[in-house]
């Protein structure tokens, strides 16, 4: 029994209406997330190896300055945040998001962590049961499933697909780093964490 749960039955589905894409939806906690990586092209956001497929399994990669929509385009939160930039957002910031959703704090992602066994979090639990190398799929408990999409650094190459899932929150750590959450195939945390802010991560998006 996990205090604090709560997960809709009925499956939830949110269409951002700039694409047309559906996304589904799960709430743990008090909180209600995307479960699914966004998958909105904007400029600074990629598919693994440049592989359209990818996106399609996997959303998006972006930029911290593309999450956080440093060029303002769908709101003036997180503007002008980027590498080699120190900025100060409007929290909460919509980023990338759709309207009515935004990128989580570190403070949020710890509630996650909080709602699925502690801080830093059981990653296990969060993981999605498939796609993970060397035995390092999860049990899904919480319908979060969290893939492991890789990323690309800023020099364009590709890595560790299958091994982890890297989210970007809302701070940066200063100003050519942000940061982030990730989990790798080899272990059972969910950790914060920091990187470059021109590296590719991938988005999830809270309800605000």
């Amino acid at each position: 029994m996990y205090i604090g749960f709560f997960c809709d039955s009925a499956e939830r589905n949110v269409k951002d209406p700039r694409d047309g894409k559906t996304y589904k939806t799960v709430k743990i906690g008090d909180q209600v997330w995307m479960a699914e990586n966004l998958n909105y092209g904007t400029v600074n956001s990629y598919c693994f190896n440049d592989d359209v497929t990818k996106c399609t399994k996997y959303g998006r990669l972006y930029t911290w300055a593309a999450a956080m929509d440093s060029a303002g385009v769908y709101s003036t939160n997180g503007k002008g945040c980027g590498k080699g930039k120190t900025c100060s957002p409007t929290y909460p910031v919509r980023g990338v998001c759709p309207d009515g959703w935004h990128l989580p704090t570190p403070k949020e992602w710890r509630t996650l962590f909080s709602a699925v066994g502690g801080s830093p979090g059981d990653g296990t639990k969060l993981k999605s049961t498939s796609g993970w190398q060397k035995d390092g799929n999860g049990t899904d408990a919480f319908s979060f499933s969290a893939l492991p999409a890789g990323y690309p650094s800023f020099k364009g190459n590709y890595y560790d697909e299958g091994t982890y899932a890297i989210f970007w929150s809302s701070t940066e750590y200063d100003d050519y780093y942000a940061n982030h959450i990730y989990l790798y195939r080899g272990g059972d945390i969910a950790s914060l964490a920091e990187d470059y802010k021109g590296y590719g991560f991938s988005v999830r998006c809270l309800k605000d």
